[in-house]
């Protein structure tokens, strides 16, 4: 008897995602549409509301790996992160197939499913990397603060690689595409929604920094061999407007700064 299709509601979380696939077993249902709150489209299939639980997402967590293997699972989970256009249902697709081939299933490069999540995956992995060496942090108030404009949700990736090179700096660094930011502490990191984010205006030891690292910037290039093609080859032009050393409207146009005989509020209580 074939699966009833519907179209599932939920509040675009992970553990909402695994409840949903949780509840199409249940109620042997095929997802064709995913749709999230921030999703305002209509749909021709019947809806299922469903609600995050966690017990039952915690159930479809722990089948992953012995029914898609190690790799499976990693490429399911990190595949939510991707900005694959219609993930959900792409990782449905993929979890449906490891449910019934097993763990070998993700050695069949051929397969378009398999092969559209490696991609998304793969996407995913290259942008973090780049991240970990196009990311800027700003002093503010001693609290090293950073912005991204990712296309790919890379918060949880570049998480480990900033806390263990800053392990005992309060860290702040902000996804604006996704309106989330990660917060970090000794011994404690959180990654946390965040609207109409602001990190402040910069003091004057911070901008005289922002002027030091521009002058070395400038001063080590090599006139003769300006190619701004291979710069944009290795250093996409997407990554500019979050970099230091192409921000040059700093010295002129200065914000005003903050009253420094006010105590400070630690951001982290």
């Amino acid at each position: 008897m074939p699966w009833t299709q519907v179209c599932c509601c939920y509040d675009g979380s992970f553990p909402g995602f695994l409840t949903c696939v949780f509840e199409s077993y249940v109620h042997k249902e095929e997802p064709v549409e995913f749709r999230t709150p921030e999703d305002l489209s209509c749909s021709l299939y019947p809806q299922r509301t469903v609600q995050t639980h966690s017990a039952h997402a915690q159930r479809v967590y722990r089948s992953l790996e012995g029914k898609l293997g190690r790799e499976g699972r990693e490429l399911f989970v990190q595949g939510f992160l991707t900005c694959l256009p219609e993930k959900e249902l792409w990782l449905w697709r993929f979890l449906r197939m490891g449910y019934d081939r097993g763990p070998a299933f993700t050695r069949n490069l051929t397969d378009p499913i398999v092969d559209t999540v490696r991609r998304a995956v793969q996407h995913l992995n290259s942008e973090a990397h780049q991240y970990k060496g196009f990311t800027r942090f700003s002093e503010l108030h001693g609290i090293l603060v950073g912005e991204i404009e990712p296309k790919n949700r890379v918060l949880p990736l570049l998480r480990p690689h900033f806390r263990g090179r800053y392990p005992g700096e309060n860290l702040v660094l902000h996804d604006r595409t996704h309106q989330e930011a990660l917060f970090s502490r000794p011994r404690e990191w959180a990654i946390l929604p965040v609207e109409d984010f602001r990190p402040g205006p910069p003091g004057e030891e911070e901008l005289q920094y922002r002027k030091l690292w521009r002058s070395f910037y400038d001063t080590i290039a090599i006139e003769g061999r300006y190619n701004p093609q291979c710069r944009m080859t290795h250093m996409p032009k997407r990554y500019w407007a979050m970099m230091t050393e192409f921000q040059k409207d700093w010295d002129t146009a200065l914000p005003q700064l903050p009253d420094t005989s006010c105590p400070k509020k630690d951001p982290f209580v």
